[in-house]
């Protein structure tokens, strides 16, 4: 009993600690995307150009994913999770410094600095989900803890633009240094967790063992015409997600409604997403993932449309965070165009996709499922090119115009779920890792 009762206070530190990074993965990553504001107005560039931050960050998906995935298998959960931290540190300290370089060479430092965070976001999503199931012990409590985390992770996303709209204020031109704060923070924490986590003693998740290379292994998922379509319907997601409240972003700070609640009415998107989390880990276990992503896919094209051809001169009353005068927060309702309130309902669309895809894509894969996991870790690149594709049709047609790209990327989650993720397949043997 007291051996059991040690193991279990044991963990509570790595615990707590896991969860930071699940909010700290969300932080430093729905930083880039309100960042783009600050950009646009010290350096005076495009919409696309100042979403370029947030699509170095998730570029780096796209080079981390398989060598992370390697990685892992070579130097183990508890390496790999301090080599993340020690990135994720110098990514973010890259950023504060492009505050003080020169203002000819500022733009590219903090591009350089986003890009490097990238690499830290990556490999700190392949090893927080694992290290926190077998924290927890695995089964049920250690699906309950990953849930916490991923709860978590959704208040940092809620909480970020806020806090980035609060910091810049109503200011003519906004600046780095305006953002500084943030950035503190950030740094201040992956300082503490890497030395707690280097102090203390974790369990290492069991690797199963494949006589199999990951190419061959790869090269064995991509055979599945359903795995092909999902693997793009991950990329098209996490696109359509980050886009739908960065774009709403840097349109609501161009109007009168201000920066400051620009900030606050794009962290209810992911408050949003934080509350179809919750609803979906309630109802998922009675509802097919197939008919989640069809019916949250419809609605969304739904809302999407309602908001480009929606009047804007229709203002709502949106429940949202606000600062006094005095400088101090509550609730309030604040004056928006209807249009973004259809937007931010988007949130509770988006929520529950990442899950329904995934099982979709991976129905039937057998033994090549963790070979596919990394290559959907890869896709999430599409955080960072599609909103930046947004960001030059906003440039072109208008910021609503821009929803467009949101229009077909869930036209396509909506086929993919009535008829792409059938598996067509089922010829092709997929038998134990072990064999």
């Amino acid at each position: 009993m007291n051996a059991t009762t040690n193991q279990k206070s044991n963990r509570i530190v790595p615990i707590i600690m896991m969860i930071a990074l699940f909010g700290m993965i969300s932080f430093v990553t729905n930083l880039a995307a309100p960042m783009g504001q600050v950009l646009k107005e010290q350096f005076g560039v495009s919409n696309f150009q100042g979403l370029l931050g947030n699509m170095a960050n998730f570029i780096a998906y796209a080079v981390m994913g398989i060598p992370g995935g390697i990685l892992l298998q070579r130097v183990g959960y508890k390496k790999t999770a301090l080599i993340a931290i020690a990135i994720g540190f110098v990514g973010v300290f890259i950023q504060f410094l492009s505050g003080y370089a020169p203002h000819t060479s500022a733009f590219g430092v903090y591009l350089l600095g986003a890009f490097v965070a990238g690499f830290s976001m990556c490999l700190l999503n392949i090893v927080v989900n694992p290290m926190l199931n077998t924290l927890g012990g695995g089964g049920n409590k250690g699906n309950q803890l990953i849930q916490v985390g991923g709860s978590f992770n959704s208040v940092m996303a809620t909480f970020t633009p806020a806090f980035v709209g609060i910091l810049i204020g109503e200011a003519a031109k906004a600046n780095i240094k305006d953002v500084f704060p943030v950035m503190y923070i950030a740094m201040g924490v992956f300082a503490l967790v890497f030395f707690v986590m280097l102090a203390v003693r974790i369990p290492e998740p069991h690797a199963t063992k494949t006589k199999e290379s990951l190419k061959s292994l790869m090269s064995g998922a991509m055979k599945f015409r359903h795995f092909i379509l999902g693997a793009v319907g991950i990329f098209i997601y996490v696109g359509v997600e980050v886009g739908t409240a960065g774009i709403l972003f840097l349109w609501l700070s161009d109007t009168p409604v201000g920066k400051t609640t620009a900030g606050f009415v794009a962290g209810t998107y992911w408050f949003l997403m934080l509350v179809g989390r919750l609803l979906g880990a309630s109802f998922g276990s009675k509802i097919s993932s197939r008919t989640m992503l069809s019916a949250v896919s419809l609605v969304g094209l739904i809302l999407v449309l309602s908001a480009i051809f929606s009047p804007i001169t229709t203002l709502v009353s949106l429940p949202v965070l606000q600062t006094s005068a005095a400088g101090s927060l509550s609730f309030g309702m604040a004056q928006v165009p209807v249009n973004a309130m259809f937007i931010v309902l988007v949130g509770l669309c988006t929520s529950i996709m990442w899950g329904s895809i995934f099982n979709l894509a991976v129905e039937g894969l057998g033994k090549y499922t963790p070979a596919a996991s990394g290559i959907f870790m890869t896709l999430v690149c599409g955080g960072g090119i599609l909103p930046a594709v947004q960001g030059a049709v906003a440039d072109a047609g208008g910021y609503l115009a821009s929803y467009w790209v949101i229009f077909i990327g869930l036209a396509y989650l909506l086929y993919y779920a009535l008829i792409g993720s059938k598996n067509v397949n089922k010829d092709i043997p997929t038998g134990d890792m072990e064999k």
